[in-house]
């Protein structure tokens, strides 16, 4: 996600860097080339310009431009913008003291709102330790309901359905006294949504809306729509005074200008972000590690969190000692795609390591079920000594591991490219470990 403004941000600052100390003309051209880079991102234009004009009357200053540092403190005003720009803070659902707690869903068809609410309550469940229950309002597109049940069914979150016939605002009327009945403590309302917005949805929404009094008016947007997402979002506000937003296919935004924009156009937060298809894939929307993905600097603290959900203790201290003694090899790199397997898309989490956001094109790192099961074929067609010396691995014995694994040798290179990525990264880890004394490499995932 934002890889295309990520590069071109990380390329301004680089040259930024080179140029030593700086001068007003060279802050005006650097942030030319960023507020450049923003409109191609499909930033909202006044956005932009209000973004720019902040970055520049601070960074335009004798402390400054005198500095010892003073790329660094540009950077640095830039990261604190951005972080404004997108909300400063994470905002967190509301909880009403009296159960349940409301949440209303609202957006388009196709936004993805029926599969972020069966997400949403999979996150309150295992995060926040909830007891939801999801409402089908959706009565009109053929099979909403049907989905909603198989989903929640996957999941093990009941699902409450109204009766033939009966009116959503009745059916989410009803849930919520079933709720009360049963100890549920959230209710989550999936409602109707159409291809545009019209005064029939609007008006069913609103009376569902004034029926049941949420604590959450949560609207869910297609986040590759760029600007068409911040309009949407500005004409629902309007309507039902929104509390919050959730942007959904950010892992597919490669331009980033709905995230970017939506905050500072509606006012209102957004709360989640959906990254991929996998029901765990809908995180808690934090601005300051978003602001520093942007630029370049990685997002250690989720990566930990997400190491922390997947990882076995015991092993990890394993692999912390041969990371230690330089000795990563194919047998860890194999428990490791299987980890890396549950917490998400390989370029996703090598783009939250500083440095490895701005190495290029990442998703030539990802892989599928389908990929993953051609990786292990071929490691576990090598030898022992291969395994555990993957550098003796040279082209005859490439061309054995291919053949033995029904692969071709290509994949088998592909293979070797991605463990030394993989190398690499623990060894950035192993560094981290010495520096910090004897296992900190755990504790730097968060055990």
């Amino acid at each position: 996600m934002f890889q295309g403004l990520s590069e071109k941000l990380t390329a301004v600052f680089e040259k930024m860097r080179r140029s030593g100390k700086l001068t007003e003309k060279d802050i005006d051209v650097a942030l030319n080339e960023v507020k450049m880079a923003l409109l191609e991102a499909d930033v909202n234009f006044k956005v932009v310009k209000n973004f720019i004009k902040r970055v520049k009357e601070r960074s335009i200053g004798t402390e400054i431009l005198k500095s010892l540092t003073p790329t660094q403190q540009v950077i640095k005003i830039v990261l604190e913008e951005l972080t404004t720009l997108l909300g400063s803070e994470r905002t967190k659902l509301a909880v009403s003291p009296k159960k349940p707690t409301v949440i209303l869903m609202a957006g388009l068809q196709g936004s993805g709102k029926t599969t972020t609410s069966a997400k949403l309550a999979l996150y309150l469940r295992k995060d926040e330790k909830k007891n939801p229950m999801l409402v089908a309002c959706d009565i009109y597109r053929p099979a909403a309901v049907k989905q909603l049940q198989v989903l929640g069914d996957q999941l093990s979150v009941e699902v409450f359905a109204g009766q033939h016939g009966q009116k959503p605002a009745d059916i989410a009327l009803a849930a919520i006294e079933h709720a009360k009945s049963r100890d549920f403590d959230t209710v989550i309302i999936d409602t109707a949504g159409r291809l545009h917005i019209d005064e029939q949805m609007m008006a069913e929404v609103k009376g569902i809306k004034e029926a049941t009094s949420p604590h959450e008016v949560l609207l869910v947007v297609d986040a590759m729509t760029g600007q068409d997402a911040v309009n949407m979002a500005t004409t629902f506000n309007e309507m039902l005074e929104l509390s919050g937003i959730v942007l959904t296919k950010l892992d597919g935004d490669a331009r980033g200008g709905a995230a970017l924009s939506i905050r500072e156009v509606t006012g209102k937060p957004v709360k989640f972000v959906g990254t991929g298809e996998k029901s765990s894939s809908l995180e808690p929307f934090y601005p300051e590690r978003m602001a520093q993905r942007i630029l370049g600097m990685g997002d250690v603290l989720s990566l930990i969190e997400k190491a922390q959900a997947n990882m076995d203790e015991e092993k990890m201290k394993e692999i912390e000692k041969r990371v230690l003694e330089a000795d990563f090899n194919f047998n860890d790199f194999l428990y490791q795609l299987t980890q890396i397997k549950k917490m998400g898309p390989l370029d996703q989490l090598l783009g939250m390591i500083p440095g490895f956001s701005s190495m290029g094109n990442l998703s030539e790192f990802s892989f599928d079920d389908k990929k993953f099961k051609r990786f292990e074929a071929i490691i576990l067609s090598m030898t022992e000594q291969e395994r555990n010396v993957p550098d003796v691995i040279d082209g005859s014995r490439r061309k054995r591991i291919a053949a033995g694994s029904g692969n071709t040798i290509q994949d088998v290179n592909q293979l070797l490219k991605q463990f030394t990525q993989m190398r690499k990264m623990m060894k950035q880890l192993g560094s981290f470990a010495k520096r910090k004394g004897p296992g900190r490499l755990g504790k730097f995932f968060g055990m």
